[in-house]
């Protein structure tokens, strides 16, 4: 599904800064006109969000009281009850006169295509749907600890009708908001995300855990399967919530850019983390109990569980937010692949840090040796998981293609791996000067100098190997490029903004299968009633055949007609 903007009449396009604007058929409004609408709308959204929130908190409060039985509704807190009535009574009459006078407004084209309200349905939205999942999961909580407690319940009960409300909202033909319409569903997604697999984790890791030590919880007065049961229930609303918003509302399909990076960042990068951060912890526990029993048992196996249930939540999620990059266009491909390499980058370097801070303690004194055991296993652990996997995905010694070497994605990357590196590397250099200096100039110093420095000379060294690797891969992919033809030069397609009276997904999926590319929409308006006949794939391919340029504008029609104008950076 390409990003659809409100279909408002757009007669003229044109290039500003690498960006296409629009301009609606109406008339144009004087710049100072419409810089006071758009002051005027955040001003109303912001004090309706404000109202609404004022006026669920009030009526979570009343209601809390009502459900308190056997006491007085005031009792002992009348500063408290004087609240819930004033944000009730004042703060919901207010809100819902503002939203009727905002409602009565949607009516108007301009209105329902501005980005406030696109903003504030998404935020109220996800702000309701967070507190009421929150708030109806502790009540719950609470009832298999055997306590009841109603401001839970209550909370849970108003903001769950809140977000029932801006759903019908966002669901509405006429009024639903056209510029960001589909924020609210993939923040709703990342949210039942997130907590379903926190709750997966923390289920599966106490249940391993309890197998894993075979310990009897009930000595400490709490059944085995409480918090497990506890984590469970986590795990199944964020699971529901996710559901709902990722195949109901059939999220998964959407290509937007926020879509994408939401895709990249969660689905990858989180759950990369999450994934090798379990392997890791769990080698680390297997070479300690191989290598490294200074410590009890108990305390050894004590952070096993949960670091095999994020390895193995986290690889489920990694595997199937990989599978639906690859439906994605190619800078959503892309910025997957170089996130991963950078996650088992970072590992490595870890490793490579801490297995040179403790080989220098060890120098240092080698009645020291078993003390740093535990700090070298870390180290290994590290190392032995991030690069394997920095190598798969990264691929050295592989040769890369020219139009690889010339892509934004892969130059941000390496520009920002050395950068940072360097950076990080300065830092750790100032901070071994110092103690060297340090050391020097106390004339009864305590402790060696290696003692001293080993820790940042250990990060200096890490971050050294990495900055000059990816600083020499940099300079080396600039000379490629910089020999190439001009034209040879030119970047693959990155997004195409398509002009069209017709239905724009075939001709956006037609796109996007001969570029590769994220499609932008833009409906035109001089279309008139009916069916509206439009190019087949065959011909926008074939339109599109030697186009370059990172952004190009589809205009097709009238009838079959298509032009490409590649735009300027």
């Amino acid at each position: 599904m390409a990003d659809r903007p409100d279909p408002v009449v757009t007669h003229r396009l044109h290039e500003h800064g690498g960006e296409v604007m629009s301009d609606t058929a109406t008339p144009q409004a004087p710049t100072a006109g419409g810089a006071q609408r758009t002051v005027r709308r955040l001003i109303v959204y912001v004090l309706l969000f404000a109202l609404v929130a004022i006026g669920a908190t009030g009526l979570s409060g009343l209601l809390s009281r009502l459900l308190e039985a056997g006491t007085a509704l005031a009792s002992d807190d009348v500063a408290g009850l004087a609240r819930s009535l004033a944000f009730t009574l004042i703060g919901g009459p207010l809100a819902a006169l503002l939203w009727w006078a905002v409602w009565r407004r949607l009516a108007d084209p301009a209105e329902r295509s501005s980005l406030a309200w696109g903003l504030y349905l998404a935020g109220m939205y996800t702000v309701a749907l967070m507190l009421s999942a929150s708030a109806l999961l502790g009540a719950a909580l609470q009832l298999i600890d055997g306590t009841w407690q109603p401001s839970d319940f209550s909370t849970g009960l108003v903001w769950a009708g809140v977000w029932a409300w801006h759903r019908w909202m966002w669901r509405h033909a006429a009024k639903r908001p056209v510029r960001l319409a589909t924020l609210p569903i993939v923040l709703g997604a990342l949210y039942g995300l997130v907590i379903g697999v926190g709750g997966a984790v923390n289920a599966l890791g106490s249940l391993l855990d309890t197998a894993i030590r075979a310990s009897d919880q009930a000595s400490v007065g709490e059944p085995w399967w409480e918090s497990p049961l506890q984590a469970l229930l986590w795990a199944v609303v964020g699971a529901a919530i996710w559901w709902w918003h990722w195949i109901h509302d059939d999220a998964r399909r959407l290509k937007t850019g926020f879509a994408n990076v939401a895709l990249v960042v969660i689905g990858i990068l989180g759950a990369g983390v999450l994934t090798l951060g379990g392997i890791g912890a769990t080698l680390f526990v297997l070479l300690r109990l191989a290598f490294d029993r200074a410590d009890p048992i108990g305390d050894l196996l004590d952070p096993l569980g949960e670091a095999i249930a994020s390895a193995a939540i986290g690889a489920l999620v990694w595997y199937y937010h990989a599978l639906i990059s690859r439906g994605r266009p190619h800078d959503t491909r892309q910025a997957g692949t170089l996130v991963t390499s950078g996650v088992g980058l970072v590992a490595a370097a870890t490793g490579i840090g801490i297995i040179v801070n403790s080989l220098l303690a060890t120098l240092s004194s080698p009645l020291a040796g078993a003390d740093t055991r535990t700090l070298l296993l870390g180290g290994i652990s590290a190392l032995v998981v991030g690069g394997p996997v920095w190598w798969l995905v990264w691929k050295p010694a592989a040769p890369v293609a020219e139009a690889e070497m010339a892509s934004t994605g892969r130059r941000v990357y390496l520009i920002a791996v050395f950068g940072l590196s360097a950076i990080v590397a300065l830092v750790a250099l100032l901070v071994v000067g110092n103690g060297i200096f340090e050391f020097a100039l106390e004339s009864a110093s305590a402790g060696s100098l290696v003692e001293k420095i080993r820790a940042p000379l250990g990060l200096l060294v890490a971050t050294a190997l990495v900055s000059a690797y990816h600083f020499s891969v940099w300079r080396r992919d600039r000379a490629v490029v910089g020999a190439l033809a001009p034209a040879a030069r030119e970047r693959r397609i990155s997004r195409v903004f398509l002009v069209t009276g017709a239905d724009p997904e075939p001709q956006s999926q037609a796109i996007e299968a001969a570029t590769g590319a994220s499609v932008t929409v833009w409906p035109r308006a001089d279309t008139g009633e009916g069916p509206v006949p439009a190019p087949d794939a065959a011909q926008l391919a074939a339109a599109l055949a030697g186009v370059a340029g990172k952004r190009v504008l589809v205009v097709t029609g009238p009838g079959n007609r298509i032009d490409v104008i590649p735009l300027a950076d």
